[in-house]
C-alpha cells in the first residue's frame, strides 16, 4: 500500500477487499518495511544489519534488524486491535527464499544466491521465522484461517541465471529447479503449520509453473497479462491437480480510461473460457486480486483498485450462482 500510515491502510483493507482481508505493507516507510527488511524481521536465526548496498547478513544482529523486528510488532499489535473478532480466512505475505538470497548479500559481500551453503542457512532460518510468525498471526486472530503468500518476484531470474553480481559484468549461476523447489517447500511447510494455505506469487513474467507443481504451494498468483497462450497448457495442469488461480488483473495504478468491474469481470470470463472452462458454474477456485502491490498508486487507486477487485470477485460468485441456478 502507498503511504506511510499503517493503521489507516489497515482500516482501508479491513473495509474494501472483502473476503481475503491482510496485514498491510507500506515499503514508503523504509527499508525497515520494504518486503526484504519486513521478511528479514520475522528470522531471528541469523545475524543481518543494513548497509548501503542493502540487507546483508552480518555476525550478530544489527540495530536496523533490531528496528524492523519492532517495527513488525507494532503493526501486529495493530493488526490484533483492529482485527477482533475476526472470522474467515486473512492473509499474511513475506518475500520467498530466492528472492532474499538474490537481494540480501553475504558478510564480504556479492549475493547470498552465490553461495549454496549460505543460501542454505537463509532459505532454513526463513522456514523458522515463518513458523514463529505464523503462530504469532494465529495468536493474535483467534478466529481467522490464514494464507501465507510467499512473494517470489526474482525467482525466474534465479532459474534462468540472470541476477547479475555485484560488479553487474556477470551473472549468477542458475539454480536447478530440484533445489529450488526443495528450498521453497521448507518455507512452504513452515507456512502451512498450523490451518494455513501457503500461495507462491509471482507477479514477473516467466511464471515457473512446472517448478511450482513440484512444491507444497495450493494457489498460484501472477499477473495474468503476463501469462501468454503459450503457457495455458501448464495452468490447466496446475487446476488439474486441484490447485488454485489467482490472477492478477486489476492494474497497480490508475489506468486511462477508467475500467469498470463488468469490463473486468467479462476479461477473467473470457481467459477461463480459453483455458476450456466455459461453463461459469463449474469454473476453477479463483481469488482476484490487483496485478502485483500497490505502493507505487495514489492513495485514491489503491483503495479503488482493492474495492474493484472485491466486486469482480462478487460478480464471479454471482455468475457461478447464476448459471447453477
Amino acid at each position: 500500500m502507498p503511504g506511510d500510515d499503517f493503521a489507516d491502510s489497515m482500516q482501508i483493507v479491513l473495509g474494501e477487499v472483502g473476503d481475503l482481508p491482510h496485514v498491510a505493507e507500506l515499503p514508503a516507510r523504509g527499508p525497515h518495511a520494504n518486503m526484504v527488511g519486513r521478511t528479514l524481521a520475522m528470522v531471528s536465526e541469523l545475524g543481518v544489519d543494513l548497509q548501503p548496498a542493502g540487507w546483508r547478513l552480518t555476525d550478530g544482529s544489527g540495530l536496523d534488524h533490531r528496528r524492523a523486528r519492532s517495527l513488525l510488532a507494532q503493526d501486529l499489535d495493530t493488526v490484533e486491535e483492529l482485527t477482533r473478532g475476526h472470522q474467515g480466512d486473512f492473509k499474511i505475505q513475506l518475500s520467498g527464499p530466492w528472492t532474499l538470497a538474490a537481494l540480501v548479500e553475504r558478510p564480504r559481500g556479492d549475493k547470498v544466491l552465490g553461495d549454496y551453503g549460505a543460501r542454505r542457512d537463509l532459505a532454513q532460518a526463513l522456514a523458522e521465522g515463518v513458523r514463529d510468525h505464523v503462530a504469532d498471526v494465529h495468536r493474535r486472530i483467534a478466529g481467522a484461517r490464514l494464507v501465507v503468500q510467499i512473494d517470489e518476484p526474482m525467482l525466474a531470474s534465479v532459474l534462468l541465471g540472470s541476477v547479475p553480481t555485484a560488479s553487474g559484468f556477470q551473472r549468477h549461476r542458475s539454480v536447478a529447479p530440484a533445489d529450488a523447489a526443495q528450498a521453497l517447500d521448507w518455507v512452504f511447510a513452515a507456512a502451512g503449520a498450523p490451518d494455513a494455505e501457503a500461495v507462491l506469487h509471482c507477479c514477473a513474467g516467466g511464471f515457473p509453473w512446472s517448478l511450482a507443481r513440484q512444491t507444497q504451494a495450493r494457489a498460484a498468483s501472477f499477473d495474468l497479462s503476463l501469462v501468454p497462450e503459450s503457457e495455458y497448457d501448464e495452468v490447466g495442469a496446475w487446476v488439474d491437480d486441484g490447485r488454485e488461480v489467482w490472477p492478477g488483473v486489476v492494474p497497480t495504478v490508475e489506468p486511462d480510461p477508467a475500467l469498470g468491474e463488468n469490463h473486468v469481470t467479462r476479461g477473467v470470463l473470457a481467459w477461463w473460457s480459453r483455458l476450456g472452462f466455459s461453463d461459469a458454474e463449474h469454473l476453477p477456485s479463483t481469488t482476484i486480486t490487483p496485478a502485483c502491490g500497490l505502493a507505487g498508486a495514489s492513495p485514491g487507486w489503491a483503495r479503488a483498485a482493492l474495492t474493484l477487485a472485491a466486486r469482480v470477485a462478487r460478480n464471479l460468485s454471482e455468475e457461478q450462482g447464476t448459471m447453477g441456478s
